[in-house]
């Protein structure tokens, strides 16, 4: 199979040919020649040669070279993040991975067959050579093909030497919608405690790209199934084949994956995803009875706790984890909209943030719709959106001037009482119809200027003015409505 070398960006094929210019063999290899394979967009560019380190900074001056692999990186002014460092790895050999993560010992292989044997997943162990060809050793094309994940020769050695790619075949088998080789799944099956060997920060990033995939719901059954969320989060193993009330239509663990598929379909942000993941983890525990009436009460509280431990555990970062956690221990959130008073609005969007509103919705949307029902967004929730949005809207006053009733006062010589009012509710009006005006020398100059009319037509000219404040507060609240289907 060939490439189009037009597919390559011309700083990788400069940097890969003067390596072969200088006399060394040099491949693309890795994740780019898949994602070429498949006409996708490589996230990076790696290149293997026979050329030593110290071979390879001297032809690239701009590298470093800051670990034991065998790997320089080569800095390019590409504005570009997959294309600012250019990696390439001399030929290596690996030892035996008494970590669990880094081999013990690592040497100079003197082919590339040698090299690609060590790698994790045939379709990962694709090599291009200088004419554009794909080298396969590993039967990694077929396995493309056929959208399969494998393991490079045998399945538990490469799990042994990093149980991490446990997940990762499964975080791949989410990116690419392959399926994992039935061999292969089921070493990971056996081998699934060994996750525990493993930094909890590399098991997050894992699992973070698996969340944000198009197919992260096929993810999570794919860990449940593997015994990695067992291993991981075993609090929602325990959600499985929970049954509830009669307001929903799923178990709990059914309810928490359509929740989240929701979020997943509408491409949330990872906290929603979370969150919609969680939000009644805590149902298990705080459960009363059984059947259509059985009760889950303060599960909100208790499952907001669970998920902080959860994201705790897993060395989520703490911003991430506070607004998780906001979401899942607030979601119930709920007002009796017949009785209902702007007050109380204020005092919810108060405790829930201004600022986390869209994200608390989203979230409402999601355990709806998790909940067998086919509206995500019903008449009541669309109420509720429609009275926090009016309560954000600042009413006309004559607070918006730039006088106060002081200056009126003080500038006609005039007690307090409802003459002053109608100055500012006139003013108020001119400031509304041409914003300009409102300016204090302005305003003061016209307050003169209006001082010499009768207190019937000040009278007269405030009514209007409240008047035509009126109609646009309606119009306001008309649009407003008209937005949320009202």
């Amino acid at each position: 199979m060939k490439i189009s070398p037009k597919k390559i960006p011309s700083i990788v094929k400069n940097i890969w040919f003067r390596l072969i210019e200088n006399n060394f063999e040099a491949y693309l290899v890795g994740g780019c020649v898949r994602d070429l394979t498949l006409n996708l967009k490589p996230k990076d560019w790696d290149i293997t040669t026979n050329a030593q380190p110290e071979e390879i900074q001297k032809i690239f001056p701009n590298s470093f070279y800051e670990n034991r692999f065998f790997t320089v990186g080569v800095k390019t002014k590409s504005d570009d993040s997959a294309l600012k460092v250019i990696e390439i790895t001399t030929f290596r050999l690996e030892g035996k991975y008494s970590d669990f993560r880094h081999p013990d010992e690592v040497k100079f292989a003197q082919t590339l067959k040698e090299d690609l044997k060590r790698r994790d997943f045939t379709i990962n162990a694709l090599a291009l050579n200088k004419n554009f060809e794909v080298i396969d050793y590993f039967d990694g094309l077929n396995d493309l093909k056929k959208r399969l994940i494998k393991t490079v020769g045998n399945p538990e050695e490469r799990f042994r030497e990093d149980p991490l790619r446990m997940i990762r075949a499964i975080r791949l088998a989410c990116q690419l919608d392959f399926e994992i080789e039935k061999k292969t799944f089921e070493t990971i099956k056996e081998l699934a405690n060994f996750i525990q060997l493993i930094a909890k920060e590399r098991v997050k990033d894992e699992l973070i790209k698996i969340l944000l995939s198009s197919e992260a719901v096929k993810g999570i059954e794919l860990l449940r199934e593997s015994n990695l969320l067992l291993e991981l989060i075993p609090e929602l193993i325990r959600c499985y084949n929970v049954g509830q009330n009669k307001h929903h239509k799923y178990d709990v663990y059914t309810h928490l994956l359509k929740s989240f598929e929701y979020a997943v379909k509408k491409n949330y942000s990872l906290e929603v995803r979370l969150a919609a993941l969680f939000h009644d983890i805590g149902k298990p525990l705080t459960k009363s009875g059984e059947g259509p009436d059985c009760t889950f009460y303060n599960h909100e509280i208790v499952g907001a706790k669970m998920t902080r431990q959860i994201l705790q555990r897993l060395r989520f970062s703490k911003k991430i984890i506070d607004k998780v956690v906001h979401l899942v221990k607030n979601h119930m959130f709920y007002l009796e909209i017949d009785k209902v008073t702007m007050s109380a609005v204020r005092r919810l969007v108060h405790r829930l943030g201004l600022e986390n509103l869209e994200d608390f919705f989203k979230l409402r949307e999601a355990d709806r719709i998790g909940s067998g029902v086919q509206k995500a967004v019903p008449y009541r929730l669309r109420y509720l959106k429609y009275l926090i949005h009016k309560s954000q809207i600042k009413p006309i006053t004559p607070q918006e001037l730039k006088i106060n009733g002081n200056d009126v006062m003080e500038k006609l010589n005039i007690p307090s009482g409802p003459k002053v009012g109608w100055f500012l509710k006139i003013l108020l009006n001119e400031v509304i119809d041409d914003p300009q005006k409102n300016n204090r020398e302005y305003l003061i100059k016209r307050l003169l200027e209006l001082n010499q009319l009768s207190d019937e037509e000040l009278k007269l000219l405030s009514q209007k003015g409240e008047e035509k404040i009126r109609e646009i507060e309606k119009n306001i609240d008309l649009e407003l409505k008209s937005k949320f289907r009202i």
